[in-house]
């Protein structure tokens, strides 16, 4: 109620509610609505001598219940005792009607039940994982009038019983829903992506570009944050699309010269607010994730978290997937990269989760160029009967985009995107064969490329490779091995096997997410990465400290050939 919505609470039935309007009723109302569930749950199951003893209580209306207890018998006593609102089906019709009534607001019914109610097992505290005997099993089937030989046998022909039923699956039956392919997304949005910038940052300038190079797409997309769409960098986005609400909403600072985010509510609007609420966010990204099946408007539904947060939210989140739901959610900031706010906001396993979740492609990007072209490619597998959710680890840590060696020329563009959204590619390449192959993934690129500036610099030749998706290589290698789909050309163009080396893996993450590298060419492998809680520091701090810095990655790697 407190949220807008009309409620409906079914408590008690019928039976119960004679009785408290009878002498001592209201006593009998106070004395079952404020005795613990196991009391309740207790005098269920006891002898109907134990009833009457215990359920008069001790409190002011003892006699009074004593009186209202006496004047039924024992079958009228066990059955006013366990009848609550939610077995009383005059009750749940009459509430459902209350509900149908009420057009302005949605409508919710609270019914109350008994678990097992009606069996052997009901109210005991056990009964969540028990089962029926067989005596009890053949007993319930002849209070049924049904059969344990055939127990999914329909009622008689003919029989008003089967009638309500034809007349219900009739009304329940739905047109299947025509597929609906989702606009078209384009391959590149064409910004070219100089200077120095986060993957964080390049977010909120994804979302403006969209609109402008594919409005019919940026028109599907609906964003959702749990009150940190300004710190995602969503502000620019929102200020473009609006909030969404029911209806229309003030907004109060709208003549405040230093707020930025122009918070415009309507029915209109493409971004979803929620307060502190991580798991209330992806059961939402996956609700707006399945409209494509149930309803026939497909939806681009993308949530923002703090990475550490995805832990908190991926059972719902996985069963979204699980149920149909396809969705993109965005962790960032993700790491200790993170520096400044200390391990509580500090991911260490998510980027293992992301490799981990079926039903969803997890992307680490490092570079600008390369989260466009991949988040893309994930907007493309949404809402369609093949499609895929997609997950992205993303960082605050401004990029120097020239580290990129982005080509310049068409072909060689087009290559780089393809291998970028096919899990990752050669950096650079050891003009000999390699003695050792540095893998890096996101944030940790630069120490990467500066670690393998100072092997060469001792005459150690280093390939550098940059993952995009460790998932998708992880994939690959399955399918290499024969267990699992797909086909291994990723691993090909990575790690050929006449370039095979010792490995270094880093990435800001727990370093066994890439240990399966090694099982590639099979080589000796260092993984780099980050097994602690997480600290307050500086970036260059933390990353010592943590064993992700350049000196520990040319380290690992001179111990590696040595």
């Amino acid at each position: 109620e407190a949220a807008g919505w009309h409620t409906v609470n079914v408590k008690y039935g019928r039976r119960l509610d004679a009785l408290f309007a009878r002498e001592g009723g209201e006593g009998l109302r106070r004395r079952i609505d404020r005795m613990p569930n196991e009391e309740y749950q207790h005098l269920l199951r006891v002898p109907i001598e134990e009833v009457r003893r215990e359920l008069p209580g001790e409190g002011g209306d003892r006699a009074g219940l004593e009186r209202l207890v006496s004047d039924l018998d024992d079958a009228e006593l066990r059955a006013a005792l366990r009848d609550l609102g939610g077995h009383d089906l005059e009750a749940l019709l009459d509430a459902y009607r209350q509900a149908d009534a009420v057009t302005d607001r949605p409508s919710v019914v609270f019914a109350y039940t008994i678990k097992a109610w009606s069996l052997p097992t009901e109210g005991h505290p056990a009964n969540h994982s028990a089962l029926l005997s067989a005596e009890q099993w053949s007993a319930l089937a002849d209070d049924l009038g049904a059969d344990t030989g055939d127990p999914w046998r329909r009622f008689e022909p003919g029989s008003r019983e089967a009638e309500l039923c034809a007349a219900a699956a009739e009304r329940l039956e739905r047109d299947p829903i025509p597929p609906v392919t989702p606009p078209a997304v384009p391959e590149t949005l064409e910004r070219d992506h100089k200077g120095t910038v986060s993957t964080q940052q390049t977010l909120g300038r994804f979302f403006v570009d969209l609109a402008h190079a594919a409005p019919e797409v940026a028109a599907s997309v609906v964003t959702v944050s749990p009150d940190v769409a300004s710190s995602t960098n969503l502000g620019g986005w929102i200020n473009r699309v609006g909030i969404w609400s029911v209806g229309d909403r003030i907004d109060w600072f709208a003549d405040d010269t230093d707020t930025l985010v122009r918070w415009r509510e309507s029915d209109q609007g493409q971004h979803i607010e929620l307060g502190i609420a991580e798991v209330n966010l992806v059961g939402l990204l996956s609700e707006l994730g399945a409209t494509w099946s149930r309803d026939g408007q497909p939806l681009l539904p993308i949530g923002t978290i703090y990475d550490p947060f995805v832990a908190r939210a991926l059972e719902p989140w996985s069963f979204g997937m699980y149920a149909g739901g396809q969705s993109i959610l965005v962790g960032t900031p993700s790491g200790v990269t993170l520096a400044p706010e200390g391990g509580a906001h500090q991911s260490i396993v998510t980027a293992s989760i992301g490799i981990e979740q079926p039903a969803c492609v997890a992307w680490e990007p490092c570079f600008a160029q390369d989260l466009e072209w991949t988040l893309l490619s994930a907007l493309g597998r949404l809402g369609r009967p093949d499609g895929t959710s997609a997950y992205f680890r993303l960082s605050t840590r401004p990029i120097d985009q020239a580290l990129a060696l982005a080509p310049t020329d068409p072909a060689g563009r087009a290559a780089r995107r393809r291998a970028a959204v096919a899990g990752g590619y050669r950096l650079t390449a050891a003009p000999k064969s390699p003695q050792v192959a540095l893998v890096g993934v996101g944030a940790l690129m630069p120490e990467i490329i500066a670690a393998a500036d100072i092997l060469k610099a001792a005459d150690v030749q280093a390939d550098v490779i940059c993952l995009t998706s460790p998932d998708l290589v992880f994939r690959a290698l399955q399918a290499r091995q024969g267990l699992g789909e797909g086909d291994d050309t990723v691993l090909v163009d990575l790690f050929p096997a006449d370039r095979a080396a010792p490995i270094v893996t880093v990435l800001d993450g727990h370093p066994h997410t890439l240990a399966f590298l090694a099982a590639v060419n099979g080589t000796r492998i260092a993984n780099l990465g980050v097994s602690g809680f997480g600290q307050s520091g500086d970036v260059g701090d933390l990353y010592e400290h943590f064993g992700i810095d350049t000196e520990t990655i040319v380290g690992a790697a001179l111990d590696l050939i040595a």
